[in-house]
């Protein structure tokens, strides 16, 4: 199988020696400026395959972008995260088809972690995507996916004006489609394996006058494919927009309430002696949940650190809106102004043996010489959650100007976070089982509570010039300031923390960074061919979470807090970029065309962060003593390349191969013990990886076949372990069907679609351990099939 592999790698070189695909030169500009509406699906269809990957030329760094339509061929209803997994340098894994499932998601972009990345969606900050997430929400909880315009990524350094305080590596911005010019009722309605059901309606207005709007609201749900969770949940958009000669409004507004069951991984490591390939729920068979139980409440001994929960979940509802206003203050001069709000409520669920990972330790600190199993509700088990909310405000202005050859563009980003974060438990009643789908109530004990309040300001400006027709220089810089203070409203009892810490810290960090430039170039050397270059210096401020993660609110003590605060610096990163793209219509037999990019990259990441516990791990739950210090620099060095071959208008190619080399720098100190990470790869990341998209139109049906290859990602720091690669498959069918078609039914049409096509097994995503001989993993889901319907309604 690995040889079959890599032979497949080297014909797709042969196939792709530049890269991205190349549709539209102006698609990145068209989705940011909000002036291509929602597009038909079926007129999509009807002018013949497309090209999977639109490159933006006007561009001076290595920026890509997949439309609306492209996406929901994928799956109907896909994260605009997962579909990034098409594009050179994205590993992206979930365990669900959609890519929904927040707590298990890996994202790596040319060696950076997924929160080290920036993301927006229509110019609104989504933070940093942590499943514990404090500043933010996902793409798939900010808009409908069915309503994504497109998704851009910048895989090297983001746009000096993009709202972000971690796009260290890039960033990734999602655009919401617009209302459409005539009036129109969308239906959609997916149906398929484990009971998924899917329901999509959108309303469009049409113009009247200057004006236009839609309402849409989709319910999904689908059971878990190794347990009986029922993941999914409701979700509300509306968008309004007035559009005239004084200048453009708009406003929209997102509800999403999301209710999803968690999988465990599977850990591994030289101890462990069941290590299953997946780890189900034992929800919601409670009696089984009971008789899994010794009448100590001790789980079976055999299954080590791969014990059962009862269930685990995460629940999430937020409310997002803005209001942007982009004023033509003259045929040259626009200034844009955008408010917008975002608030969240949510709550990750455990409910686990109450005999497991150091627990009866921690109950003992609250109920000394006590029944555990009775305060617990007698069932053996207790709930424990992590309690989130977010509620922040924002303004973006950016005032843009052409004067003479210079287009001078300056803005601000000022928003205001205040995040909670409590952990609490609850019994669980052996009389009154709670479920995945419960808010529980009426906690037996509150370890922590932390409240931060969190000011970010970000300037920026910067001058693109027109040298001479064809050449363009770029240049500016943007200004980074966190003002962050930091409360704890409840502090744990001593022993509730590992280490013998009584108080978790108090206290503000201001983290100022004035100057971060940026300058690149672009040079159309001939009508078909563009060269790119791009410097460009960004930094992750630190994390504004408390109890929890790599934050210097959850350090163990407010004198490592203190110290923190004194001596550490934020990440930073300079990116080196240079390519070429190019976009050609040919006359070679059946090949009429071919588009792609090619990119080269090299990267100097200094003061990396990490979380060290120089105390013994107790469990995941009470860990040790954390450090949070810098532990020293990353090189990285890398090549995308890309293409999509055209033959004619049945049928394309796309493929898409990288190679990135992320390397450690230094060693550091874990205690008094050295870790020999110098020299090593950053574990979780691959470092081959290579996609393709195959598309036939036959008689007004598409058929696309999709491969995604990921090559070993090491699984310690030390790269002492490693998960093998895998090879997923993927096949896509769309027609129409018009023989529904008719006065007041159009474009109807069908959609099926098949993950894991060869349904193979294997490690999906890995999950670094805080020991070095200890990670774990999710597994590859098997193969699934769905059924789409669609129709509009005029």
């Amino acid at each position: 199988m690995k040889k079959q592999i890599k032979a497949a790698m080297v014909a797709s070189l042969a196939l792709a020696p530049l890269a991205m695909a190349q549709q539209v030169a102006t698609a990145v500009a068209a989705m940011e400026s909000g002036a291509v509406e929602a597009n038909s699906e079926a007129a999509a269809a009807a002018a013949g395959p497309m090209a999977t990957v639109e490159v933006a030329t006007r561009r001076t760094r290595s920026s890509v972008a997949l439309r609306g339509d492209e996406i929901q061929k994928i799956l109907p209803g896909t994260n605009p995260l997962k579909a990034l997994q098409t594009l050179p340098g994205v590993s992206f894994q979930t365990a669900d088809p959609w890519g929904n499932n927040e707590q298990n998601l890996s994202l790596f972009v040319h060696g950076f972690s997924g929160q080290q990345l920036g993301y927006t969606m229509d110019g609104v900050p989504l933070g940093d995507q942590q499943y514990g997430n404090y500043n933010g929400l996902s793409p798939q909880r900010a808009v409908i996916s069915e309503n994504v315009r497109g998704v851009v990524l910048s895989s090297g350094a983001g746009d000096l004006a993009t709202a972000s305080t971690s796009n260290l590596g890039g960033t990734i911005e999602t655009f919401s489609s617009d209302p459409l010019a005539e009036r129109n009722f969308a239906v959609q309605q997916t149906l398929g394996s484990h009971d998924t059901s899917r329901t999509f309606l959108r309303y469009d207005s049409g113009k009247f006058g200057d004006s236009s709007v839609y309402v849409s609201a989709m319910h999904h749900e689908a059971r878990a494919w190794d347990f009986h969770g029922r993941q999914g949940g409701d979700q509300v958009n509306a968008k309004f927009v007035n559009d005239n000669a004084a200048g453009r409004l708009t406003v929209f507004f997102n509800y999403s309430d999301k209710i999803e069951p968690n999988e465990d991984s599977t850990v591994h490591s030289a101890t462990e002696q069941y290590q299953p390939y997946t780890r189900p729920f034992l929800y919601p068979d409670f009696q089984a949940a009971l008789n899994y139980l010794s009448p100590t409440g001790a789980t079976p001994a055999a299954e080590g650190n791969n014990y059962r929960n009862y269930y685990s979940d995460a629940q999430r509802e937020d409310y997002l809106g803005y209001v942007k206003y982009d004023w033509n203050l003259s045929d040259t001069t626009t200034w844009s102004n955008q408010l917008y709000y975002h608030y969240d409520d949510g709550v990750g669920v455990v409910a686990g043996p109450i005999g497991v990972a150091g627990l009866p330790a921690l109950f003992a600190v609250y109920y000394p010489n006590q029944n555990l199993k009775q305060v617990f509700g007698n069932s053996g088990y207790a709930t424990r959650t992590t309690e989130y909310r977010i509620n922040r405000t924002g303004w973006l202005s950016t005032l843009r100007t052409e004067i003479g050859d210079h287009t001078i563009q300056g803005g601000l980003w000022f928003e205001k976070n205040e995040s909670q974060a409590y952990r609490r438990w609850y019994a669980l009643d052996v009389n009154n089982p709670s479920s995945p789908y419960d808010r529980p109530e009426n906690p037996l004990i509150t370890q922590y509570g932390s409240e931060i309040d969190n000011k970010v300001v970000q300037l920026h400006l910067q001058d693109e010039w027109r040298v001479r027709p064809g050449l363009v220089l770029q240049g500016g810089f943007k200004s980074s300031l966190q003002f962050a203070r930091g409360m704890m409203p409840v502090q744990p009892k001593a022993g509730a923390i590992a280490g013998g810490s009584t108080a978790l810290p108090e206290g503000d960090i201001d983290t100022k960074k004035w100057f971060l430039p940026q300058l690149g170039a672009r040079w159309d050397i001939t009508a078909s061919d563009q060269a790119f270059v791009n410097v460009q210096k960004n930094m992750r401020q630190f994390v504004t979470y408390g109890g929890g993660g790599a934050s210097p609110w959850s350090l163990a003590s407010q004198a490592a807090f203190d110290l923190f605060k004194s001596t550490a610096k934020p990440e930073t990163s300079v990116t080196f970029e240079a390519g070429l793209r190019t976009s050609r219509s040919l006359d070679i037999g059946p090949l009429t065309g071919f588009d792609g990019q090619v990119n080269l990259y090299h990267v100097n990441f200094k003061d990396r962060l990490l979380t060290i516990s120089p105390t013994p791990v107790i469990s995941s739950i009470i860990g040790g003593n954390p450090v949070l210090a810098n532990v020293g620099n990353v090189k990285i060095d890398g090549i995308d390349m890309s293409g999509t071959f055209h033959f004619g208008r049945a049928f394309s190619f796309y493929d898409a191969i990288s190679y990135n080399r992320s390397e450690y720098k230094d060693n550091y100190l874990n205690g008094a013990t050295t870790v020999p990470t110098a020299g090593k790869k950053i574990p979780g990341s691959p470092e081959w990886m290579n996609k393709f998209v195959a598309s036939l139109n036959l008689g007004g049906t598409e058929f696309q076949l999709s491969g995604d290859y990921v090559g070993k990602r090491y699984a310690t720091y030390t790269n002492d372990l490693s998960v093998s690669s895998y090879f997923l498959l993927g096949l896509g069918v769309t027609g129409k069907l018009p023989f529904l078609d008719g006065s007041w039914v159009k474009n109807a049409r069908y959609r099926v679609n098949v993950t894991n096509l060869a349904d193979r097994r294997g490690d999906l995503n890995v999950v670094v351990g805080a020991a070095d001989k200890t990670y774990n993993t999710f597994p590859i889901a098997p193969r699934q099939g769905f059924l789409t319907l669609m129709a509009d309604f005029k």
